[in-house]
Formats: C-alpha cells, structure tokens, sequence
C-alpha cells in the first residue's frame, strides 16, 4: 500500500525524515500539498509568491509527480488518503499554534489511517531543550548553553529518488499552483535555497559576526525565507558550521529561531498578548494622530533616515536588514508608543520571511514585553544607529534618494522627548 506524504513548511526533497518515513512501507508514496484558504487569506502576496515558486520547484524536483489541491486539510487529506488507499500520512511536526490545531482536526479526520509526524523544521524541536527540573527555559543565553550540549542529528540521507512516486493524475481535486504576479527579490524554493547556501558559505560566512550589522554592505545570508518555507534544513547548514568567530555568531542566530520556537509552543499565548503581562497595563496612544503618525511609519516618512530607508527596504522588496528591523521596531514602540502588534501585523503583511515565532518575540524583544527582553530602558536612537551601521548613509541613499532635498519630511516626533515619556509609561509599571 502507498503511503501519503503531506508537505507543508518542509517543501524539500534532501534532508527530509518524514520522506524517508513515508518510503519505508513499500516504497511507494504520493507527494502532496493542500493550499488552506486560511493561510492564502492571510498571507501578504509576496510570501504567498514564494510559496507558490517553492511548489513549482518542488514540483519539478518530482518530474511533475506533486498534488496540490485546495481546500480544509481536514477535509482534503483525508480524501487524498482514500483515494490512493493510504496506510498512513506522514508530515513534519508543526510546532505552531496554528499548526497543531490544524494537524489535531486532521488527525481525528483520518480515523483509523494514522498521522505519523516526524522530525521539524528546527534543530532541536520545542520541548526538548529543558532545564534540569523540566521545566522552559525563559532566557536565551542558558538555553543556548543547553541546546548546544543537547546537539542535533545529521542531515536525513533523503532526496528525490528516496521513493517511488505515485502519479497524481488520477487522484481527483488537483488545482494549479497559482500566482500573485508579485516580483521576489531572489528565487524561491529548494535549487535556489541550496545555491544561496553555498555561495554564502564561500563568500559570507567567515566574515559574519564582522559586518552582519550593517545594512551597508551584501553581508547577510538571506536564507530567512528558505527557512520560514523549509526549502532548506537548519540541519543541513549547521553541518557546514566550524567554529571559527563567523560560523559560530551564524549557528547562534539558528539558536535564536529554535528559542523563539520554543517559547511559542510553551506559551502559545504570546502570539499577540504580552508574554509578560506585567507590561499589560502600558499606556499606548491611539486615536487619528496615533493613525496619521503609523501610517508615516508604515510609507517610509517619519523624517528618520534611518528608519525610512528600512521601511522603504520593506514595502519594496519585502525584507529588511535584522539590525534594521530592530531599530525601526523600537521607533514604533519607544518613540510612537504604539503596540507593538501593529507593527508584527504590518511585518507579517510585508515580510516574504514572516515567522510567526520569529516575528512577534523579535517585536516583543524591542518592546520589552517577552522572554530575554531588551531592558524597557533601552532606547535605540535612530540618528546615532544610523551613524554607527550606515557610516556614510549609503543604506539610506539607496532607499530615500530624496535625502538631501527640501521635501523630505521633517522628524514627525522629538526623539529626545519620546524617549524621557517612553521611560516614564515604563517606570510607571515596574
């Protein structure tokens, strides 16, 4: 009997156990991906461009032999499973609040054709990286200690050879892979994710823990989509890792996206709410001058180079530069005093590698509301960050040409000012 092979945030054929899994039986299984109009609806058109690109290589990494139908999982799944007579269904463990619902209602759907989860997009899967008395680690340096000594496996010795594929044309519901019609800023999907590692490993890697702070200069991997879609391993990364300074300041940002995980499986709640409620209480402005000053925001025209080149990097090409992230994050927060779940929304819009773990405790970070929080007292100035990482405001010109002419617009706040009224809704709450 075949088995069913469902991908959903694992769209790769190298390094994938739940492959090796499904192949097990008798060798034969059937590639498959249910596009959820929930996740279609709430995805920003350049994310879901890359998911469709993704599923067109994967596709042809399968010489055509790939399902996608639309609809339900709950609904869909478990009719694929029928129509192909499958002894089982086997997936990559999704660790999301999202997720497990969505795999809960599949699994009670399929009745007696079990649900075999296997692996994660992670390197070490959420859960199993405790402290002594079992229980979460709140704080990320001790648990990167524990999460380097408990280590990960090898990469899985799967591919596209590793089963026999069933041919999909005979199983009712196909839909074409769509498109948005959006233009990505580098190629989707598992060829390009493993051409993008190379050449990073080659050219970038050495020199990481160095310039990868600054916009200025081509010094990041951009393997943050290749990751959110699983078009590539963490696994298989972390086997080209040394332990020179470079290497190791890269395996930490890994470490970073396994914490964020965890956090998220542990208190699903801090998707949106604060995952210290003491800052609940936090007064935030609102109102039409609160609207007019995020809509600034959002358009790149605060009058903070800085800050509007990073949002102009955003709405552009739907990235930006980590350490920019976080200075305009802390301008939403700190000097707008605005939720910060206005701007993990507009990210998540934007951000071809919006992450769910990733995105809402990054914006927690800058608003000191989550787990291994920047202090509250911690305010980044947008002037002098932008000095210290874009010496010569090369990042800025790129982004907002109009620098040097009469209508750039003037600072919508004084930074000075925000920062003291920031500081006094903090310490109003400590």
């Amino acid at each position: 009997m075949p088995t069913l092979l469902w991908f959903r945030r694992d769209l790769r054929l190298h390094d994938l156990p739940p492959l090796l899994d499904a192949a097990a039986a008798d060798g034969e299984a059937l590639a498959c991906y249910v596009l959820d109009p929930r996740l279609e609806a709430s995805a920003g058109p350049r994310r879901l461009q890359y998911l469709y690109d993704a599923l067109r290589d994967l596709r042809d990494n399968l010489d055509g032999k790939l399902l996608v139908t639309r609809g339900r999982p709950e609904q869909r799944i478990p009719l694929v499973a029928k129509a192909i007579d499958a002894s089982a269904v086997h997936i990559s463990a999704d660790y999301s609040p999202f997720g497990r619902q969505r795999d809960d209602a599949v699994r009670a759907a399929l009745g007696e054709v079990p649900l075999e989860p296997s692996g994660s997009p992670y390197l070490v899967s959420p859960g199993r990286v405790t402290k002594s008395d079992g229980t979460p680690y709140k704080v990320f340096t001790p648990f990167y200690g524990a999460w380097r000594d408990h280590g990960w496996r090898a990469p899985a010795a799967s591919g596209p050879t590793s089963a026999r594929w069933v041919d999909p044309s005979e199983v009712p519901g196909a839909v074409e892979i769509p498109d948005t019609g959006c233009e990505l800023d580098l190629p989707a999907g598992e060829t390009a994710a493993r051409k993008q590692w190379k050449t990073f490993v080659d050219n970038g890697l050495e020199d990481y823990a160095d310039d990868r702070n600054r916009p200025d200069v081509d010094a990041t991997s951009r393997m943050s989509a290749h990751l959110k879609f699983g078009v590539i391993h963490p696994r298989t990364m972390a086997a080209d890792i040394g332990r020179g300074k470079g290497p190791q300041a890269y395996l930490r940002e890994l470490a970073f996206r396994d914490f964020y995980a965890a956090v998220l499986n542990e208190w699903p709640q801090s998707l949106w709410w604060n995952w210290n409620s003491s800052f609940d209480g936090m007064k935030l402005d609102d109102g039409p001058q609160a609207e007019k000053r995020f809509e600034a925001w959002k358009a790149g025209r605060t009058g903070f180079p800085i800050v509007d080149a990073g949002m102009r990097q955003l709405a552009q090409t739907g990235w930006m530069h980590n350490r920019v992230r976080m200075i305009v994050a802390s301008f939403l927060v700190k000097d707008l005093h605005l939720p910060w779940q206005w701007g993990a929304r507009w990210f998540l819009d934007q951000l071809v590698d919006g992450d769910m773990a990733n995105n809402q405790h990054g914006w927690q970070w800058a608003a000191g509301t989550g787990t291994d929080a920047a202090p509250y007292f911690r305010v980044f100035n947008p002037t002098t960050q932008g000095a210290k990482f874009d010496p010569d405001g090369s990042y800025v010109r790129r982004w907002v040409p109009e620098i040097d002419d009469a209508d750039y617009p003037a600072p919508i706040v004084d930074h000075a000012a925000e920062r003291k009224e920031a500081l006094r809704r903090y310490a109003a709450l400590t």
